[in-house]
């Protein structure tokens, strides 16, 4: 069974993603974030067939502690955050390795030794 990707966030950001293909998407207004945006990821959440949320990094200030715990340690779906310069590659990296179970490249820097 193939798994959509879902996009969540204001319609400048989901507009690209739904250019690209995406079909699952939530937008919500900037000014709106902070009533709206909790009951937006909470749906996605609840849509069977979703493998991946994508949500700008600086969004997960807007959510409840609540839904931001559970964007943070979820698997499946697996919450991917870009923007916000603040994870940079370490935050991906960990987003992948909470999603696969390994740390992909601690095996390349392994070979570097």
């Amino acid at each position: 069974m193939s798994q959509e990707i879902a996009v969540v966030g204001t319609a400048e950001f989901t507009t690209g993603f739904r250019l690209a293909g995406v079909r699952e998407f939530r937008n919500v207004p900037e000014e709106e974030k902070g009533e709206a945006l909790d009951d937006a990821v909470e749906d996605v959440f609840a849509t069977e067939d979703v493998g991946i949320i994508v949500m700008h990094a600086d969004d997960l200030d807007y959510l409840s502690r609540t839904v931001r715990e559970r964007v943070e340690t979820s698997v499946e779906p697996t919450v991917v955050t870009i923007g916000g310069g603040a994870g940079g590659s370490s935050g991906m990296r960990d987003q992948i390795k909470r999603a696969i179970g390994i740390d992909l490249m601690a095996q390349d820097e392994g070979e570097n030794e």
